[in-house]
């Protein structure tokens, strides 16, 4: 991977650690998370596939953007293997973009573990065109389809369509917020305690200083947000999720982190079982 001109970048989490595969990693990372969502939402399914519950993806042909083991085929394989027992040796998996075509990566190591077949869409194929006309069954996505968004689609629909209920009680159950990426910095300055709390401590305050509006906001019922019933949304959301709903540090997120580096091991993403104090900068490490 070539990233020699970077000194503090935002990563995706997958293609974080495949550096560490690397001969010599160039990276550690900061416990700041500025991409987060639940990921039930990103399966999708053709309507005729006879899937109806996620047991139902065994033997099935799945779709899935980008790579193999992209951030949310991370969090979602896991947990479909964890809590629904199916796991991605049962079903064939076809790598692509969603919408658009994307040609095979060459510029991250794609490790695929024996067992799992995995070929990748042919030129010009598109994910969402093969779920509609059947050539795929399923489809593990970041990216919705756009003809499920612009409502042209007879043939796509979600897997869990109530997924706000879902995600919201696999919350309460795990408290986990699956995150997505994390900000990484150079081994060498990582070794300056100083600017790395820096670092730490301006992507922190940026943050308090946006959920501090969204509070003083509720006082005028979001106005300043473009979304009718956003109010009742976000209470809803502080109800469930605290008052710090979009933490960082690592004691708020280390089952999360921890989760999401044992889905990484087990789908063969990672030659070892990275921990915690592995990955992140150690003078972080209590945040």
């Amino acid at each position: 991977m070539a990233a020699g001109h970077l000194d503090v970048c935002e990563f995706g989490l997958t293609y974080f650690l495949r550096t560490f595969d690397v001969e010599q990693p160039p990276f550690l990372a900061l416990p700041i998370f500025p991409n987060r969502n639940f990921r039930h939402e990103a399966l999708f399914v053709n309507a005729d596939s006879g899937i109806e519950k996620p047991a139902d993806l065994a033997g099935k042909t799945v779709g899935e953007f980008a790579l193999w083991g992209h951030d949310p085929g991370v969090w979602m394989k896991g947990i479909l293997a964890e809590e629904y027992g199916v796991r991605p040796e049962q079903m064939s998996w076809v790598i692509g973009g969603t919408n658009h075509p994307i040609p095979s990566f060459d510029w991250i190591g794609r490790p695929v573990p024996d067992g799992v077949q995995v070929r990748h869409a042919g030129d010009g194929q598109t994910l969402a065109a093969m779920l509609e006309t059947g050539e795929i069954d399923a489809l593990l996505s970041v990216d919705v389809p756009q003809s499920l968004l612009d409502g042209s689609s007879t043939k796509i629909r979600r897997l869990f369509p109530d997924y706000p209920d879902v995600e919201r009680d696999y919350y309460r159950r795990t408290g986990i917020f699956p995150m997505m990426h994390a900000v990484a910095i150079r081994r060498e300055l990582a070794a300056e305690p100083r600017l790395v709390e820096s670092v730490y401590r301006a992507f922190a305050e940026a943050k308090q200083i946006v959920q501090d509006r969204y509070r003083a906001d509720a006082t005028k019922q979001h106005m300043s947000v473009i979304t009718p019933w956003f109010s009742d949304l976000f209470a809803r959301n502080r109800e469930l999720l605290g008052e710090d709903w979009w933490p960082y540090g690592l004691s708020a997120n280390r089952k999360a982190v921890d989760t999401f580096l044992r889905y990484h091991h087990e789908q063969g993403l990672s030659r070892r079982r990275w921990t915690p104090e592995d990955i992140f900068v150690p003078e972080l490490l209590n945040t």
